[in-house]
């Protein structure tokens, strides 16, 4: 028989019977104070709604006249590129 099986068989499964053994655990563990009911009451022990102090309104945005459309694109040109000199040999 091979270490290497041995190996295999068993201490790799270590993990994974501990992984499923945590999970029990957790399925099965019980919480020891019940959840309270909400009454309903404001005065519930939280720290509520948050008050923040209101700034000024942001100003409205203006919707006055616009100005003429954008100039036009200077004119392209393309530059010459220096002729190629035929060789007489075909590539």
């Amino acid at each position: 028989m091979d270490w290497t099986f041995v190996y295999l068989m068993f201490f790799l499964k270590i993990p994974i019977v501990a992984m499923l053994w945590i999970v029990w655990w957790a399925v099965h563990n019980v919480d020891e104070d019940p959840p309270v009911q909400d009454t309903g009451n404001d005065d519930d022990g939280g720290i509520g709604r948050l008050e923040r102090p209101r700034g000024p309104k942001p100003r409205p945005v203006r919707r006055g006249p616009h100005p003429g459309p954008p100039p036009a694109a200077p004119a392209r040109s393309r530059t010459k590129l220096p002729s190629r000199t035929r060789t007489g040999q075909d590539h």
